[in-house]
């Protein structure tokens, strides 16, 4: 359980992580941050593709895979129908500063929900190298995410501060569901593979909805391909690491 605890709490503050270099520059340059989003694409392809849906099967054979894998997908989908994820650019109709923070806190905290939910039921396997595994990936797809959410506030005239307590505050979310998801599969054992595949659809709608778009639509298409290899290369060897 201090292991579980341990992986999500270093997981979700990857966000407030990935606010740090707002601290001394106050713009991010389109090449930069379609490398880091299609580095993070590539982590978590190779996490759900070479451990999440293998275990999974193992667990609890292949109709828990397809079904966990349908529904993390189905619901994601629901979630980026009803919220939309934020971006670096300015949304109309907003006059107010906190209004819009809290709207885009909310919507963190929703999106958060499936992310951490992932990590926990990573940890509560039978495989003890997956729940760190997860966790490096869902703390590295934090990282430029806490990244472009300081940006997007930074533009709509918050402050620094307001930008890493908003972190803090989304990644305080994804511990909450993460402890959620763990003590579920650890009391019902039989839920582990549905949940394991679950966290694998979440994660690769993520990657084709969010992540691959994002880094391909500013005409640095060919150096976020590169890195996407060799964010999927990095997690293989991470894999390898923890055995």
């Amino acid at each position: 359980m201090q292991t579980a605890l341990l992986g999500s709490f270093l997981s979700a503050m990857a966000t407030v992580l990935g606010v740090v270099p707002i601290l001394f520059v106050r713009r991010l340059s389109e090449l930069w941050k379609d490398v880091l989003v299609a580095f993070t694409a590539g982590i978590m392809v190779s996490a759900s593709t070479f451990g999440l849906m293998p275990q999974a099967i193992k667990e609890s054979g292949i109709l828990a895979l397809t079904l966990g894998l349908i529904t993390g997908v189905l619901l994601l989908d629901l979630i980026e129908n009803n919220i939309p994820h934020i971006d670096v650019e300015n949304k109309p109709g907003f006059t107010n500063m906190d209004s819009k923070a809290l709207l885009v806190l909310i919507a963190l905290f929703i999106h958060n929900i499936p992310e951490g939910l992932s990590t926990g039921f990573s940890y509560a396997s039978e495989q003890s190298s997956l729940g760190p595994m997860v966790a490096i990936a869902i703390g590295a797809q934090n990282m430029p995410e806490g990244l472009i959410l300081a940006v997007f506030l930074l533009n709509s005239q918050a402050t620094r501060r307001k930008a890493l307590i908003m972190a803090a505050l989304t990644g305080l979310m994804e511990m909450v569901s993460a402890v959620i998801g763990y003590f579920t599969a650890s009391y019902m054992q039989n839920v582990v593979g549905y949940g394991l595949a679950f966290a694998a659809g979440a994660m690769l709608f993520i990657v084709y909805k969010e992540l691959i778009p994002e880094s391909h639509g500013h005409g640095y298409e060919r150096p976020s391909t590169y890195s996407f290899i060799f964010g999927l290369l990095a997690m293989v060897y991470i894999t390898q690491a923890f055995g």
